[in-house]
């Protein structure tokens, strides 16, 4: 895995397009539709064409592609401008091709550009392999289907929310000499996301976009404070190898033991504004200790509460391998839904079958939900739905 992190930094090195996305069931065939290929979103063209696509017409490209350093395909790149249709599609990949199939929608997709018509790709499959291909590239959840920016800064599309986003940015100050906390870290991302909008009624108009903006935000605010800790000491260059080597494996433990942590608090923080109630890491049976824990530890241990007015909701960035683990979190609810909080983009339909069949209900930002097999859209649930439901549970109006 690491040896694919480090193709793709040193293309971003040599200034080559790299394009990632995760593959929706669009992508991989599921949703049946007219349509055939990878979507490459418009504002990302650059990585197939010179020059945008013009509606009117369509315009193609023929190109190589050697996807996983290994497999070889005579693919193409195509602009639909005609009829009704306007996007942007990798098509032909040949018969046979492994990487269209039910079980990689929610694959982590990366396309780098070698040459005008030559191109790497790389598809990963795994929680492991995603995560840690974005730790190792500094990229949060939510800066995927585009091209990877290593400026670190994404332009909002409306040029005032752009100005006083960069305003409050550069109002931080980031020289301090250890990082805060992840508790702290969120709460700084809040109070900034507050600043940028101008008030906090954002939060009760679309929590769904709200939680993608607190997570894009954090990890900004993260880059800071590691150019600001690290920073002079990567000018300054180092003295040894082992020096470089305790400073870097520092920078990417620090990235992955966080990335987790801050999902949770946010959401905990979002609970909290709605004035829910629960506990988080509340211990069920023995060592087990589910995420939330609606409404409380006390509730759940009292034999007369009623078990039906109990919820569990675990928080998983990634959970295409992972979702089994919330299965046993709490022995009163094993005929119960369970809720799994995620910021993955699509997972296979087969997938999708098992957590039907094990009662499993996804909880997935609303942008994200287009990712999935249509015919499974309208069973996962999004943020706000979730948090409605808790109110409903909880009898809070």
């Amino acid at each position: 895995m690491g040896d694919i992190s480090d193709k793709i930094l040193q293309a971003l090195r040599e200034n080559k397009l790299v394009y990632t996305k995760f593959l929706s069931g669009n992508d991989t065939g599921l949703t049946n539709s007219h349509q055939s290929g990878i979507y490459i979103s418009k504002q990302s063209y650059r990585i197939l064409f010179d020059t945008p696509g013009q509606k009117g017409s369509n315009k193609d490209k023929q190109v190589i592609i050697r996807w996983q350093d290994e497999l070889t395909t005579e693919s193409r790149f195509i602009y639909y401008g005609s009829g009704t249709r306007n996007e942007y599609r990798i098509t032909r990949f040949g018969q046979g091709f492994p990487f269209l199939r039910d079980e990689y929608t929610g694959a982590l997709f990366v396309l780098v550009q070698d040459g005008q018509q030559q191109y790497r790709a790389y598809v990963l499959n795994t929680d492991d392999e995603i995560e840690e291909f974005l730790v190792d590239l500094d990229l949060s959840m939510t800066e995927t289907n585009r091209l990877i920016n290593f400026a670190k800064y994404i332009e909002p599309s409306e040029e005032e929310l752009a100005r006083r986003e960069t305003l409050v940015f550069n109002s931080i100050e980031y020289k301090v000499s250890e990082f805060p906390d992840t508790v702290t870290m969120s709460a700084k991302a809040h109070e900034v996301k507050e600043k940028i909008a101008g008030s906090t009624a954002f939060l009760f108009k679309d929590p769904d976009a709200t939680l993608i903006d607190w997570i894009d935000i954090e990890y900004k605010l993260f880059r800071k404070f590691e150019d600001g800790i690290y920073g002079h000491k990567i000018l300054k260059g180092f003295s040894s190898t082992d020096e470089f080597l305790q400073i870097a494996n520092s920078m990417i433990n620090r990235r992955k033991s966080r990335a987790g942590k801050s999902f949770e608090h946010h959401l905990s923080a979002m609970f909290h504004a709605y004035g829910l109630k629960f506990e988080e890491q509340a211990v069920t049976e023995g060592n087990k200790r589910p995420d939330f824990l609606f409404p409380s530890a006390e509730a759940y241990h009292d034999p007369d509460f009623p078990t039906d007015k109990l919820i569990t909701l675990a928080a998983k960035t990634t959970c295409k391998d992972r979702w089994r683990q919330i299965l046993n979190e709490a022995d009163r609810l094993r005929s119960s839904r369970k809720f799994l909080c995620t910021m993955q983009q699509g997972i296979s339909s087969a997938q999708l079958h098992e957590m039907h069949e094990e009662n499993v209900v996804l909880v997935v930002p609303k942008p994200y939900i287009s990712s999935f097999p249509r015919e499974w859209r309208d069973k996962i649930w999004t943020i706000r739905q979730f948090i409605e439901y808790v109110k409903e549970i909880e009898g809070i109006k």
